[in-house]
């Protein structure tokens, strides 16, 4: 697993919204409540979980820089 700073991708991001699967899902009611997908796939729920508690997102940096400005923590 690797820790770093997540890249987001449009590529990836259009594909999840546009596919056919999840059209058939949504239109058909057949949506499982949010935390239940170790039901329908357990190595990728796994993956998942241990995923985002390792990585950061990208504007964590500038979040947190801003932050410590407002607060007068950080001079620049």
């Amino acid at each position: 697993m690797k820790f770093r700073v997540r890249r987001p991708s449009m590529r990836k991001r259009i594909a999840a919204r546009t596919s056919v699967k999840r059209y058939l899902r949504h239109s058909l009611g057949l949506k499982a409540p949010r935390g239940w997908g170790w039901l329908t796939n357990p190595r990728r729920a796994a993956h998942n979980r241990m995923y985002y508690r390792t990585t950061v997102g990208c504007l964590l940096p500038a979040v947190l820089t801003a932050l410590l400005l407002a607060l007068g923590v950080l001079m620049i």
